[in-house]
């Protein structure tokens, strides 16, 4: 079984403060080709995590102007996170369970990554589809 460290490995995440503007911040996903923002404080402690899908439900579906609103309006405070020695399929079966894509990797405060469901893939997800196969029968 894959480690979230194998994971993440020489990744380097989007991080950015929490005043920053949600058009700014989606900017720089576009760019990076990734799917969420780790927010940060000062002292780059991770404070929360702001993703595509909260673009759309928290500020365009609400009728927020991506210009003016900031991230500390619209992000998930204290995310979940996962010590990198977890292994992946406990990753994605948190993410099944808690209705989220994005969990970041952190250590002893330090930001090491993100994974997500699109990250991990092959066995972790052959088996996560068979666990959840055999709770649905068992139903």
């Amino acid at each position: 079984m894959r480690h979230l460290s194998d994971i993440v490995l020489n990744q380097r995440p989007l991080t950015m403060p929490a005043e920053t503007s949600v058009k700014e911040a989606c900017e720089h996903m576009r760019d990076r080709g990734v799917g969420s923002v780790l927010v940060v404080d000062r002292n780059d402690n991770l404070v929360g995590i702001f993703t595509g899908r909260d673009a759309v439900c928290r500020v365009l579906a609400d009728g927020h102007s991506p210009a003016v609103t900031k991230l500390h309006d619209v992000m998930t405070r204290n995310p979940v996170t996962m010590a990198p020695q977890k292994v992946a399929i406990d990753a994605l079966r948190m993410m099944w369970d808690g209705g989220f894509r994005h969990v970041p990797v952190v250590e002893g405060g330090k930001i090491l990554g993100v994974v997500t469901r699109g990250s991990i893939k092959g066995y972790e997800q052959h088996r996560l589809d068979e666990e959840r196969e055999l709770w649905e029968h068992m139903r």
